[in-house]
């Protein structure tokens, strides 16, 4: 599987495209059931300090964490906070490197950005809870989280329901068209504690697009490209993981460690998010540095999630104060 030259001229033209059945219902019970699994054994913890009466086993993995939340909010938004992280992408377990490398997937991205393929140092696991406010993320582009020097790069994300995804339970919208606009201004401190585009000046917003998808269906999406999603008001939890590729071009932290960030170090050589681990996914030309097995891959996620750094961010100035980045 890869995408057809009219997926690439849309992906090209729009700033995003979706590939229906990247995934199959089978390729996606491993990661369902081994998310699943974490709410239990979050949720047992809680039971035996008394905070949790009924952890509801036999709930159906698309209701379960709403369910929790309605037994005891305060014990649910403990069990999102563990399968978040420190990033939001805490589990690096086996069914997650499956995921990650799921060989359809990488054709589509290679479709895109070569073959030398570098899994980008941030992917996400969101579950989006009904009426939760958290769960509604504001217009932005993800460059906004990224350096400013990786602008000029392309960094595909790779947006996955676990769960069909509709203007209901909160799917993703996107701005078509404007990718190519550079990244707009951001204000911090936006709803929910998220960067945010004001809506009065992002173009095009007025015509966005939702993007309603089957489960294992890929949207993908340019790092300029502006999306939000917004309130989930049914009973069912609106699962999704983001993945993220580079190519081997795009500054990166592959071979580093945490302890190589120092104060004196410049920007403009650091990765574009050195927060968290990039990974070699793939690459003809040197294929002893690809990350082949599971194990390695949760190791360089547990060196970065246990030694968080303090990486310089963008810093983003106030709304008024920072000139929009052309590329």
């Amino acid at each position: 599987m890869s995408l057809t030259p009219q997926e690439l001229e849309q992906f090209d033209t729009l700033g995003y495209v979706v590939k229906p059945d990247v995934y199959s219902p089978a390729a996606l019970e491993p990661i369902k059931r081994a998310l699943d699994a974490l709410v239990t054994q979050e949720a047992e913890q809680l039971r035996e300090e008394g905070a949790l009466d009924n952890i509801l086993e036999t709930e159906p993995f698309e209701t379960r964490l709403h369910r929790l939340a309605q037994l005891n909010l305060e014990a649910a938004q403990t069990i999102y906070t563990k399968l978040m992280g420190k990033g939001g992408g805490r589990y690096s377990g086996p069914e997650m490197f499956d995921m990650v490398r799921h060989p359809a997937l990488l054709s589509c991205v290679e479709s895109i950005i070569g073959p030398e393929i570098v899994g980008s140092s941030v992917y996400r696991i969101r579950p989006k809870v009904p009426h939760w406010a958290h769960g509604e993320v504001p217009w932005h582009q993800d460059s906004g989280y990224t350096m400013a020097h990786c602008d000029r790069y392309m960094v595909v994300t790779c947006w996955i329901p676990l769960v069909d995804a509709t203007t209901e339970n909160g799917c993703l919208y996107v701005v078509p068209g404007v990718h190519k606009r550079g990244v707009f201004n951001h204000y911090t401190g936006g709803h929910g504690g998220f960067l945010e585009i004001p809506q009065q000046s992002l173009p095009g917003v007025d015509d966005a697009v939702p993007i309603e998808m089957k489960a294992g269906a890929v949207l993908f999406l340019t790092n300029t490209t502006p999306h939000a999603s917004f309130d989930n008001s049914t009973d069912i939890v609106r699962w999704s993981m983001d993945l993220r590729y580079q190519s081997a071009d795009v500054p990166n932290n592959v071979g580093e460690t945490p302890e190589d960030y120092t104060p004196e170090r410049e920007t403009v050589t650091m990765a574009c998010f050195p927060h968290e681990a990039d990974f070699v996914i793939q690459s003809p030309s040197q294929p002893e540095r690809v990350v082949a097995n599971a194990e390695e891959f949760h190791r360089l996620r547990g060196i970065y999630e246990q030694g968080r750094i303090e990486a310089p961010g963008r810093g983003w100035a106030p709304l008024a104060e920072r000139e929009t980045a052309e590329t």
